[in-house]
């Protein structure tokens, strides 16, 4: 179990837990999961953190099939610019190892943006919180859980 899943144990959101045997050559996390669960790619979304010109961390997740628009993003959360974040510092904030980083269940709740694209579907999939598990749920429950919103952050 990883604090994602446990996450959504204890709220009791329905939820269905995927996993794949991750391959460390892999040079996409998303697109592996993609190719493994024989999933639709704008279904699978994944986990970006930004670090916004206050210094301060976001979270913005898209789908797979998709590249994060870094002024979109900026406009969603209220700040003139943005920048992928800090490896290690992504890490050590949210509890989770790159391409295992979830948006649920981190040590600390970041403000959290959600591409418009979501909506679309009854059910989108997202990291569990390790190498090879995805979650997949609706993307009304993630917008719950992560206190986050809805935007148009893709290119």
């Amino acid at each position: 179990m990883t604090p994602a899943i446990n996450l959504l144990e204890r709220e009791g959101i329905s939820h269905q837990v995927l996993s794949y045997q991750h391959e460390a050559s892999a040079q996409s996390y998303g697109d592996e999961a993609v190719t493994k669960l024989n999933l639709c790619a704008e279904q699978v979304f994944k986990t970006l953190v930004v670090q916004l010109d206050n210094g301060t961390l976001a979270v913005a997740i898209t789908p797979v099939s998709s590249k994060l628009n870094l002024k979109q993003m900026a406009k969603s959360v209220r700040v003139k610019k943005v920048v992928m974040a800090d490896k290690q510092r992504v890490e050590k904030t949210t509890g989770y190892v790159l391409g295992g980083v979830s948006p649920l269940g981190q040590k600390k709740r970041l403000p959290t943006v959600i591409d418009v694209s979501a909506e679309q579907f009854d059910v989108i999939y997202v990291s569990a919180g390790k190498r090879g598990l995805e979650i997949g749920l609706s993307p009304i429950s993630l917008c719950a859980l992560t206190q986050g919103s809805f935007a148009s952050i893709t290119q």
